[in-house]
């Protein structure tokens, strides 16, 4: 049986200051993602894990904006601030840290794909490798 998307051990410090973003940041469902891009909605995904998590495998169609350099070039890369955009990581949590920064840097249509990369495969879904 594999673990769920969110049985990942993390330190209380870190849960609250995810919860606290959760708060403020629209969230997608791995469900709702692919519903609507099969519904011919554009969206944007934006991966923010590691580079060594990126080249294990990926989101097909994701581009990569590691949590490291996201907030530094989202502007240069996505100067409109209505950019449909969809942050994942490996499990959801980084990724709606990283929707809230963007929310504080202005962005007003960016969204959290809550399970990240683990819950896309846990749903059987397609993955790229290099």
């Amino acid at each position: 049986m594999h673990k769920p998307p969110d049985a990942h051990h993390h330190s209380p410090g870190f849960l609250a200051i995810v919860r606290d973003a959760k708060s403020r940041v629209r969230e997608f469902t791995i469900e709702d993602y692919v519903r609507r891009m099969e519904a011919g909605e554009t969206w944007v995904l934006i991966d923010v894990r590691e580079d060594h998590e990126w080249e294990v495998g990926r989101i097909p169609g994701a581009i990569h904006m590691g949590r490291g350099i996201l907030e530094r070039d989202v502007e240069e890369r996505f100067p409109d601030k209505d950019a449909p955009l969809v942050l994942q990581c490996g499990g959801g949590y980084r990724s709606a840290l990283a929707a809230d920064n963007l929310q504080k840097m202005g962005y007003r249509n960016v969204i959290s794909l809550d399970g990240g990369f683990r819950g896309w495969v846990a749903a059987g879904l397609p993955v790229e490798h290099d």
